[in-house]
């Protein structure tokens, strides 16, 4: 599937990936392949991106935003976000 982090000053990442775990307002959940349509709030906090089944990650600490699922693409919107190292 296809993910896309944005903030309102640039695009963070954007790439194939087998899932993301997100933060959402009650409480965090995971989006894999295929996954159902998809609109929920997200809150402040950790925002792990899975690479691929080899357990390759990425982590990023977001701010407030939205999340959209739909056709196997994952959009997030955020206030803004960082890499964390």
């Amino acid at each position: 599937m296809n993910l896309i982090i944005l903030t309102p000053e640039k695009k963070l990442y954007s790439g194939e990936v087998y899932g993301v775990q997100l933060p959402g307002i009650s409480g965090s959940f995971e989006v894999l392949d295929r996954h159902a349509p998809l609109v929920s709030a997200l809150q402040s906090g950790r925002l792990k991106v899975l690479k691929d089944k080899q357990n390759h990650l990425a982590h990023y600490d977001i701010q407030s935003g939205f999340v959209e699922v739909l056709n196997n693409n994952v959009t997030v919107l955020v206030e803004g976000a960082k890499v964390v190292e």
